[in-house]
């Protein structure tokens, strides 16, 4: 699902980048969105979300696994801001394709499946599931409810 489609389609969006100038990015594509309240950009990290205990119902979250600074914090501050029986989505490429894909490790931190189930299991995470969206795709869909 495209950020277009899901502003369209949701009640309300809320994103966060560390990057201040993706932010500022964001705000202006979708400044319709974010004068009626519908979607919100902050500046932050995973690791100290900017958004109050029990804010959303659902959390994807794709290609950024790569850049936390610890799974566990991560995924402690997604299961904070999630409400009782929400979902969170993470995608990523696993250790091995990353590998395979010559990704400098000094900027990418490449993870296992594994280490995500773990780091969901241990924020209190339930129902931890690994679903691929093709049987043959390299790609990982973990899904978790709080």
């Amino acid at each position: 699902m495209t950020l277009p489609l899901l502003i369209k389609q949701a009640g309300f969006v809320g994103g966060v980048d560390r990057s201040l100038d993706m932010v500022k990015r964001a705000k202006a594509i979708f400044s319709d969105a974010v004068s009626s309240g519908r979607a919100e950009f902050r500046q932050g990290t995973v690791e100290a979300l900017p958004f109050e205990v029990s804010s959303f119902e659902k959390v994807c979250t794709v290609n950024t696994v790569y850049f936390w600074s610890s799974l566990d914090a991560g995924f402690l501050e997604i299961h904070r801001v999630l409400s009782p029986g929400g979902r969170v989505v993470v995608g990523f490429l696993p250790k091995e394709r990353m590998g395979r894909l010559g990704m400098p490790i000094d900027i990418f931190t490449s993870r296992t499946p594994e280490s995500v189930i773990t780091a969901l299991t241990s924020a209190g995470f339930t129902n931890v599931r690994v679903e691929r969206p093709e049987p043959t795709t390299p790609w990982n869909v973990i899904v978790a409810i709080r």
